[in-house]
């Protein structure tokens, strides 16, 4: 028999106290749930810290076969919280690099976990957020969500994000979604290797349970050292030297006038001092918006 249970026990963290996730254990199967729908599942310190504990915990638990990253509301994850990256901005160096360790290390954990991870994608993911689905093992999403690494278009880069997607997508696709932040819709995320499966909303759930169902025939042990199999063979580009190099760059752009400028622009509704002129303009685009053929 099949047995539910709520706010499972998990790492250091208490999941009573969980202030970003949900937690349910559904006989072998653990579903984290990403719940701070009022912001787009941003993430921010709580919730980076949160998810790394979590998924570090679930994988080394026994009676689990699978892990299902999953959302609340409409938007699977908005990526970064702008308001705490503002806030980071205004810190020290030491202060950035450490906050952005601490997200390439959660990424790496799910990335790492011994079970497979499964991403339940019911809406759009940006930013960071593609790099949540980047860094699971298998991910399934409804044929509306959108898709954008959006980084550049405020002035940051995909610094710890960048090892996963690229893995998932490749170089060349990640040469043009990287550095052009476009939207691309799940169809196009299925071609260059995002996602594996686009199905209807209704097909969602049966979809996941489908490849669960797959993965609970197999024999657990051998899951696991396959998954550690392919990450040997495909290369290391997770080591601890990625790690901080990462970090590290990422902690750099952050202080920098440009990223300050695309945030602050960002979370007042404006478009940045660099967007002001020349190709892709506001001006170039209204007088496009506004001219005959």
């Amino acid at each position: 028999m099949k047995q539910e249970m709520r706010n499972a026990n998990c790492g250091m963290y208490n999941p009573m106290n969980y202030q970003t996730l949900e937690l349910s254990l559904t006989g072998p199967v653990a579903t984290v749930t990403l719940n701070r729908p009022e912001v787009f599942n941003a993430f921010n310190e709580v919730a980076i810290a949160e998810l790394e504990d979590c998924i570090h915990a679930l994988g080394n638990r026994d009676e689990l076969r699978v892990i299902v990253l999953a959302a609340r509301g409409k938007c699977f994850s908005a990526g970064a919280d702008l308001g705490w990256m503002k806030r980071m901005a205004e810190l020290s160096h030491q202060a950035n690099f450490d906050d952005a360790y601490k997200l390439a290390t959660m990424l790496r954990t799910i990335f790492a976990c011994p079970k497979p991870v499964i991403a339940r994608i019911q809406g759009d993911a940006f930013g960071g957020g593609v790099g949540l689905i980047s860094a699971s093992d298998i991910a399934v999403t409804v044929e509306n969500a959108s898709f954008s690494l959006s980084e550049v278009k405020l002035g940051l880069i995909p610094a710890t994000v960048s090892p996963y997607v690229i893995r998932a997508i490749g170089a060349r696709a990640a040469r043009r979604y990287l550095i052009t932040a476009e939207r691309f819709a799940a169809v196009e995320a299925r071609r260059i290797g995002l996602v594996h499966e686009v199905v209807s909303a209704d097909l969602l759930d049966p979809t996941v349970q489908s490849i669960i169902a797959a993965i609970c025939q197999n024999g657990p042990r051998a899951v696991t050292k396959t998954k550690q199999l392919i990450d040997d063979i495909d290369g290391r580009l997770f080591s601890e030297d990625v790690l901080v190099d990462t970090a590290e760059r990422i902690a750099q752009v952050r202080a920098s006038e440009e990223a300050r400028e695309g945030v602050r622009a960002f979370l007042e509704k404006r478009s940045p001092a660099w967007r002001k002129n020349g190709p892709g303009s506001a001006s170039q685009d209204s007088q496009r918006t506004n001219s005959n053929p």
